[in-house]
């Protein structure tokens, strides 16, 4: 079984075409062009991948492409989870048998479980698969907050190797690290938190900045891990403005937006999100002339 995904995890946006259909061959294009410019692993139908938008078959299909186009050059994870623990074990069954080296579960959102509840919903999930499986505690959109107690009771569980944690809370993060079994592997879920994360003891980063400046995120972590602590704050200080000009508004707009800005065409949002309104347009692209990317493209 799979025990480590890499430092750096893309959470990979979903291309669309004009027409508002999934463009596969694009996903293909994309995930390799995330390889090529410092993503260790691919998540696919995550958060940043629209998932809520995305029917079980379109998923289905986006694993069996993307995992054909990289093969066994990278590992692939599939967003399975959703707030029906019943769904969630049907699609990670329908899933593994794609090739998927891992699933990502997310904490159900709107109906609010207790931590009982959510206890009971991973082991679950995590009991469908002989897969690795990686929580994802985001509470800004779930609402519901895991806690650190509730990650340490699922540690215990063989395949569940690894939490995304986006609460932005470095106590209760800080506490999960100090009582997991070794092995268990603490990613930040925010961009801007990555350093901060590194430096209490975490491992990397599931990113959405890394579509663009994936070289440099893992040139920081790198840095960090080898002790050059001024150099890393120093990139961490660096790429903040391009973080925070990606989610000016609500995640995946603004980075579907800078893709497309840069050369990468990956099409508009499916509704309910939008494009980014003319001022976070503006903002996007001014921020953007300040970088190098590192994906492979052509910039306009």
């Amino acid at each position: 079984m799979v025990t480590d995904f890499g430092r750096v995890i893309t959470a990979m946006v979903t291309p669309f075409k004009e027409s508002g259909e999934v463009d596969y061959i694009q996903a293909q294009k994309l995930a390799l062009a995330l390889l090529a410019s410092g993503s260790n692993s691919i998540l696919v139908s995550g958060t940043t991948g629209e998932a809520p938008t995305l029917t079980k078959e379109e998923k289905l299909r986006l694993f069996t492409e993307i995992k054909s186009a990289v093969g066994d050059h990278s590992l692939i994870i599939a967003g399975t989870g959703n707030y029906c623990t019943a769904e969630s074990v049907e699609l990670t069954k329908e899933a593994e048998k794609t090739g998927v080296d891992g699933f990502l579960f997310t904490v159900p959102y709107y109906n609010k479980p207790t931590q009982e509840g959510l206890y009971q919903h991973f082991k679950t999930v995590a009991a469908s698969t002989r897969l690795p499986c990686i929580l994802y505690n985001v509470p800004s959109r779930t609402v519901t907050n895991m806690t650190a107690d509730t990650v340490i009771r699922l540690s215990q569980i063989e395949n569940i190797i690894a939490i995304k944690e986006a609460s932005a809370n470095l106590e209760q993060i800080a506490q999960i690290i100090s009582n997991v079994p070794d092995g268990f592997l603490i990613y930040s879920g925010n961009d801007n938190d990555t350093l901060p994360i590194l430096s209490i003891g975490g491992y990397g980063i599931i990113s959405v900045a890394s579509h663009l400046v994936g070289n440099q995120i893992s040139d920081m972590i790198q840095k960090y891990l080898v002790g050059n602590m001024c150099e890393a704050a120093r990139i961490h200080r660096y790429l903040l403005p391009l973080v925070n000009a990606l989610f000016i508004i609500s995640n995946p707009s603004p980075v579907k937006y800078a893709l497309n800005c840069v050369g990468f065409t990956v099409g508009k949002p499916r509704l309910p999100l939008v494009e980014p309104d003319k001022k976070s347009m503006s903002l996007i692209e001014t921020t953007l002339h300040k970088y190098s990317i590192d994906l492979p493209v052509k910039r306009i």
